[in-house]
């Protein structure tokens, strides 16, 4: 039985205080870690960040204009597993104040115009259902009206299984539309963060013209495990992080987080050379 001294101390922590770190398992300032990029002072460790503080991290403040804020995702396959797809949205809903698991608009990078799409994983795992594809899709072609560059932030589970086929398709209509991006020279930065995977890393994730990723980020099409059992074969150490795809070409550049904002500013002025 707890000493009535320490039942009393519990309750005068308040919550939301401390963080524990899932790699190193210390205990974090909220503070501390807010103003450390949401880095794990301890180990170095990358905590997600939502796509609001994506937007504050890489955008000057106050330039974000939403776009396509009014699309909502609809259960049009009335699909059911230990729960209703509609029950999951509501429930993703209430848990993070969005609509869905992108957020695309316009803003700026150190007075540089940019059209962005980021992708939260807190929102179903960041998955890609028909809502994001057509958010991911309106940035592109917003990007394209106004010909100014594209960056997309991925962290994602890949396609929402909830969706079926409508999830799918969403693969090539971001990916056409890509095409039309890249056919006009318009450039499109593709920033991967852990976990970047699915058919979100086999569409637009992959498609950049510049591609670059968080320091030790999980970015893959089909997750190790599943590989291992395919081809019963143990995988390198680091298989399908970003220092093994930066390694292997596949990437361009990991950037440190707090690096992010300028990185990307220099990237958007040399294009408008």
């Amino acid at each position: 039985m707890p000493l009535e001294g320490t039942q009393k101390s519990k309750k005068h922590i308040p919550e939301g205080v401390w963080t524990k770190c899932d790699n190193c398992e210390q205990i974090i300032y909220n503070k501390e870690l807010e103003e450390n990029f949401k880095i794990c002072p301890k180990c170095a460790g990358y905590f997600r960040l939502s796509s609001g503080e994506r937007i504050v991290q890489l955008l000057d403040p106050k330039s974000f204009k939403e776009l396509g804020d009014d699309i909502l995702p609809n259960d049009s396959l009335r699909f059911a597993d230990i729960q209703t797809y509609k029950s999951r949205i509501l429930n993703s809903q209430k848990k993070t104040g969005l609509k869905d698991a992108c957020i695309a608009g316009e803003g700026a990078i150190e007075d540089h115009p940019v059209v962005l799409a980021i992708l939260d994983f807190e929102f179903m795992g960041g998955s890609m259902g028909s809502v994001v594809g057509e958010k991911v899709t309106l940035a592109i072609e917003l990007a394209l009206k106004r010909r100014i560059p594209l960056l997309v932030v991925s962290a994602s589970g890949g396609a929402r299984m909830q969706e079926s086929i409508l999830s799918l398709m969403q693969m090539a209509k971001t990916s056409a539309a890509l095409a039309k991006l890249h056919e006009a020279g318009v450039p499109f930065i593709s920033l991967l963060t852990d976990p970047t995977t699915g058919g979100v890393t086999a569409s637009f994730a992959m498609l950049g013209d510049i591609i670059i990723a968080e320091p030790r980020a999980l970015i893959a099409f089909a997750g190790p495990r599943v590989i291992e059992q395919t081809i019963r074969q143990q995988l390198p150490e680091g298989f399908q992080l970003s220092e093994f795809l930066l390694e292997h070409g596949i990437i361009d550049a990991i950037v440190e987080r707090s690096q992010l904002h300028s990185y990307i500013s220099q990237l958007l002025a040399y294009f408008e050379k």
